[in-house]
């Protein structure tokens, strides 16, 4: 199996792609009616080809991946990803507007293959799939007792869908945020977006982080929407910009960040932030779980869910954007944090 490093110069020109929308084409006429698809998986034995042996890294311990392919042709530019607590049943939704739902299957700790997938465009207020009002680069997912948030980096919009209540069916409509939200750089908005749990200080709201929105001090913009509401700031090192968020039950925000140059290629790193320390005002940090190049099995990774197995073990689950390229991929991976 190659390596992201051995495909050159050629993957690193269409990664730039990943700062154009994939979804920028001109919207088409579209089905709403949710559709099976079929999702065929290649196991990843080796996060790191150059150490076949290795399982550790960092603090997170490798259990197994997959490259996913199907032949529908919605299927790619995965791009927020939610897995069930029982850790096989995920919802995630793609660059394009689209729902996608299945089921993983596992062999012992590693995820084997998907089936009972589903596909389904996004429905606006009207009824009508989001795209074809131009609300697209559909980029983060929040789940909260059923009900769906996702934030819209083309229009810099969050929206809000009953999907306990309506699933594929349920309609979009848009949540009140603060007015910076709206004031993020074109395709670098709300990439971060997570329910603040029940019980706390931020408790009803949404914690939402931009992609690479900076501030005066040259830091990542973060708001609390709803709730107290406010703004705040992740702290920006070494050029790395957000790409997912997950909350794990122990209180921390664990923030997936990728780096892309000419000269260092594409990284990836996740970090671990106390959410005590989210808050209107506040420039919040954490220290690096994980951080991978590409000589490991990394792709454009821009989804990360966590969630606990049957022997109570916190498990991550990433997934990436493959921006509908022949030259990327749909990576599936997990990983133990210890």
């Amino acid at each position: 199996m190659r390596s992201l490093l051995a495909r050159g110069p050629a993957l690193l020109a269409i990664l730039v792609l990943a700062l154009i929308p994939a979804a920028a084409q001109q919207p088409r006429a579209v089905s709403t009616d949710p559709q099976r698809i079929e999702i065929h998986a290649q196991a990843i034995e080796h996060f790191d080809p150059r150490e076949p042996r290795r399982i550790r890294f960092g603090a997170l311990t490798f259990r197994g991946g997959l490259i996913l392919e199907s032949p529908h042709k919605d299927f790619g530019g995965i791009s927020a990803l939610s897995v069930g607590a029982d850790g096989a049943r995920f919802l995630a939704l793609t660059d394009r507007g689209y729902w996608l739902r299945g089921r993983m299957v596992y062999r012992g700790a590693a995820p084997v293959s998907i089936v009972d997938a589903e596909m389904a465009p996004m429905l606006g207020p009207d009824g009508r799939p989001l795209r074809s009002r131009g609300w697209y680069d559909t980029e983060a997912l929040a789940l909260d007792e059923g009900t769906a948030y996702v934030g819209i980096e083309r229009v810099n919009q969050i929206v809000r869908f009953d999907f306990a209540k309506d699933g594929f069916r349920a309609r979009g409509r848009p949540v009140t945020a603060p007015p910076g939200v709206k004031l993020l750089p074109h395709n670098q908005g709300i990439e971060c977006l997570v329910a603040a749990p029940k019980g706390g200080p931020l408790a009803g709201a949404l914690i939402a982080i931009s992609e690479r929105g900076l501030d005066t001090g040259g830091n990542l913009m973060g708001f609390v929407v709803g709730g107290p509401g406010g703004v705040f700031a992740l702290k920006r090192t070494d050029d790395f910009d957000v790409s997912d968020c997950a909350l794990t039950s122990t209180g921390q925000l664990l923030v997936l960040e990728r780096r892309f140059s000419w000269l260092r290629g594409l990284s990836i790193r996740i970090r671990s932030v106390p959410l005590a320390s989210v808050k209107p005002g506040a420039l919040i940090d954490g220290p690096e779980l994980i951080f991978a190049d590409m000589g490991a099995q990394i792709d454009n990774m821009e989804g990360l869910s966590v969630h606990r197995d049957a022997a109570g073990a916190m498990v991550l689950t990433l997934i990436s954007d493959d921006n509908f390229s022949p030259l990327q991929r749909t990576v599936l991976l997990q990983f133990t944090l210890n």
